[in-house]
């Protein structure tokens, strides 16, 4: 296993740097910086452009931009971004990234989950009421047009029905009572709430299946679910920050469900296509054979090993959630990495683009390591010497 990590870690290294000279040549390529955006103001002078153009090293030649852009990434500095001088891109980039991450993690465990308890039962039981309207509608839902997804339910939740907001981070109207506490700051604050819950429901099914049979450690986890959305609500009704925190979460409902509904079908499917081959497999038939109960065969031989494929599709999409769903972000005004990048690339600002494009070549590069390594785990068969 050691030899195997070591020889993956040089090629992700090898990877990584590929990948970035690649991607500083297709946004050099691009005509025209970021002065350009000054071109047409009477009021800039020729001389302080060129001044700009100086402050921001585009005035020197290409390849010393190249040695100094390998550079600036082997240190960890990202530089200072253009369009929001003189802000450091780590700090943007720490700012937007959290927000991408709750929506998409939200998303993908939703889904995730529906996807493959969905696709698990239909391939158990098949040729059913179930199965055929399960896979209509997934497969609808799995070639639709994104854009034009997400433009319907804004239009039926938002504009028709009114119940949710019509996209963005906050609710202006509400925040200007409460100058003196700022939206990342709430923000944060629903970070450490949901890690909080995540980490006491795991305790939760981790003690319950210690101490007792598989079926006390569900009951254990409901509770401790039940408890947890309980004192979140809690907070919400009876103080500011929480009121706060939930006109964010209403934002988040629908660009989550959106996200949700289109990539639920394609688990579903994938799981239902991988189940269908393992429960051909020799040992499933052998553990039927022995008497042992349909749910126990279905979950613990069929579905455990069909769910290959699916941790792997689940954790290449974790990877490049960092990327932020571009078209998601832009149709919701979801103020994310996705969108940061985008409004990056068409101002010019070479350094925030760069950053952010470097953040999701390592996210997916580790997300095919840890795929790799979560196989051995799932599959006792798989060796890696």
């Amino acid at each position: 296993m050691r030899k195997y990590l070591v020889k993956r870690l040089f090629q992700i290294v090898l990877t990584l740097f590929i990948y970035l000279t690649i991607t500083f040549i297709i946004l050099q390529a691009q005509p025209g910086d970021i002065t350009n955006v000054y071109v047409l103001n009477p009021k800039i002078p020729p001389e302080v452009r060129e001044r700009l153009r100086e402050q921001l090293g585009l005035d020197k030649p290409l390849f010393f931009q190249y040695l100094q852009y390998l550079q600036n990434m082997a240190t960890g500095n990202l530089g200072i971004s253009f369009s929001q001088y003189p802000r450091p891109v780590w700090e943007i980039i720490k700012e937007r990234l959290p927000r991408t991450v709750l929506l998409f993690l939200v998303a993908y465990l939703i889904y995730f989950f529906f996807g493959y308890q969905m696709g698990k039962l239909i391939a158990w039981k098949r040729s059913g009421v179930l199965e055929y309207s399960s896979t209509i509608i997934g497969s609808f839902l799995y070639t639709v047009f994104t854009p034009w997804w997400a433009l319907l339910m804004l239009w039926i939740f938002a504009f028709k029905l009114g119940w949710l907001p019509n996209g963005k981070f906050i609710t202006v109207e509400i925040w200007r009572n409460f100058r003196d506490i700022s939206a990342n700051q709430v923000f944060n604050l629903i970070l450490i709430a949901g890690g909080a819950m995540t980490a006491f429901i795991f305790l939760s099914y981790y003690l319950g299946r210690r101490l007792g049979t598989r079926r006390a450690a569900a009951n254990v986890t409901v509770a401790a679910v039940i408890v947890s959305v309980g004192a979140i609500a809690f907070l919400i009704a009876s103080t500011t920050v929480g009121y706060l925190a939930a006109d964010i979460l209403k934002h988040l409902i629908l660009p989550v469900v959106t996200l949700s509904t289109i990539n639920f079908a394609g688990y579903m499917l994938l799981m239902r296509n991988s189940m269908l081959e393992t429960i051909r497999e020799d040992y499933v038939m052998a553990a039927r054979a022995k008497g042992l109960p349909d749910r126990v065969v279905r979950n613990r031989h069929a579905a455990r090993n069909a769910l290959l494929p699916i941790v792997t599709s689940f954790i290449l999409a974790l990877a490049t959630v960092v990327d932020g769903g571009i078209i998601t972000e832009t149709l919701f005004s979801w103020p994310g990495i996705g969108l940061t990048m985008l409004n990056a690339i068409l101002s010019e600002d070479m350094p925030l683009a760069m950053g952010a494009l470097v953040f999701t070549g390592i996210f997916l590069l580790i997300g095919h390591l840890v795929a790799d390594l979560l196989y051995a785990y799932l599959d006792p068969r798989i060796k890696y010497s």
